[in-house]
């Protein structure tokens, strides 16, 4: 379903100040033009049709910056990659160990406070790095695929390497760090060194089986008091067709966001990063949300007529492990997957860092 004329507008006039009325002149100090409102909104940003890889729009699209738990993406594609050598199944039990839980109960980490020798399978930590964001799922998840996290984050930067992404390092599987951060010691990225993974990862793997559910609990059957997970990602209906991918924020980072949506056989791609509202300020995500809203728009009103529409390959891990039961990205026929339930301008995030 696409945006109605009325949520459109009203969409560009809380993202574009400028645009409103001829009163606006009696202000006290003149609004800016629409180039210094991006250039404060974010560090960079890109869009791309996922089924040709084209660029649909870029604005600082190589700026290198700290991704935040956008770093889950890779964490996950690596997994995928395990999956498919059948080195690692979905319903594989992982027992938490003593370091892993202490990790988890980090204050200021987006966890689900896993416990010492607590056992859940691959795919129920794979929904808890996905939905909830889980600094601790991530981890258990790197060690029980490469037998630790250095061996795991190895494999990160191999994979970005394959995918071509020539200003990434990875360095952890979560993206998580305190403060202001030091570009050599964190992971960093680009917009369109990310755009890359994500557009493999929608037209390769089942991520959106993940990235697409809004609530879900964790922990069913194992605890008496379950964990509600809640998507970080607040363009989920509220944005037509968007079904992914993923939120990020450090207060070295800034607020990030990999989004993706499809309408009527077209899917684009959009990465926001470094984003903060007005002046600076902590906004919970607010400025990177309108923005990559406002993008999605733009992707689709670029995309050239008679574009191919997107065709999601088989998984590789489907392809070469049977009995995996990872499956291709769906395909949403003939619209969208999530209905605009409200304006964007009403479009929350948690305060947590994640």
């Amino acid at each position: 379903m696409i945006f109605s004329r009325r949520v459109f507008i009203s969409l560009i006039v809380a993202v574009l100040p400028f645009a409103a009325t001829a009163a606006t002149k009696t202000r006290a100090k003149p609004t800016r033009p629409a180039e210094a409102d991006n250039a404060t909104a974010y560090k960079g940003a890109i869009v791309v049709d996922a089924a040709s890889g084209a660029v649909l729009f870029e604005d600082r699209a190589d700026v290198v910056s700290p991704p935040a738990s956008m770093t889950k993406l890779m964490t996950f594609a690596v997994l995928q990659d395990k999956i498919a050598a059948g080195a690692l199944r979905l319903d594989t039990p992982v027992t938490v160990n003593r370091d892993e839980a202490k990790f988890a109960m980090k204050a200021d980490s987006t966890s689900v406070w896993l416990k010492e020798k607590e056992t859940f399978s691959v795919e129920e930590l794979v929904y808890a790095m996905m939905i909830q964001s889980a600094n601790d799922a991530a981890l258990v998840l790197a060690r029980a695929a490469a037998g630790s996290e250095p061996a795991f984050v190895e494999l990160m930067n191999q994979k970005a390497k394959e995918l071509g992404m020539t200003h990434t390092v990875f360095r952890t599987p979560h993206g998580f760090t305190r403060g202001k951060v030091d570009l050599s010691l964190t992971d960093v990225t680009t917009p369109r060194d990310f755009a890359l993974l994500c557009r493999m990862l929608v037209t390769k793997t089942d991520v959106l089986k993940y990235t697409s559910v809004k609530t879900r609990p964790f922990g069913t059957g194992q605890r008496t008091q379950l964990v509600e997970m809640q998507n970080h990602n607040h363009l989920l209906g509220h944005v037509a067709g968007v079904d992914g991918l993923k939120t990020g924020y450090t207060e070295g980072a800034g607020y990030c966001l990999s989004a993706t949506a499809e309408r009527n056989r077209h899917r684009v791609i959009v990465v926001v990063m470094g984003s903060f509202g007005p002046n600076g300020q902590k906004d919970l995500g607010h400025t990177r949300d309108l923005k990559a809203a406002e993008f999605i728009e733009r992707g689709f009103s670029a995309v050239p007529p008679g574009s191919p529409a997107f065709v999601a390959e088989k998984s590789s891990s489907s392809a070469t492990n049977p009995d995996s039961p990872m499956t291709a990205a769906p395909h949403v026929v003939g619209g969208s997957a999530a209905t605009l339930s409200s304006p964007p301008e009403k479009i929350t995030v948690p305060g947590l860092t994640r």
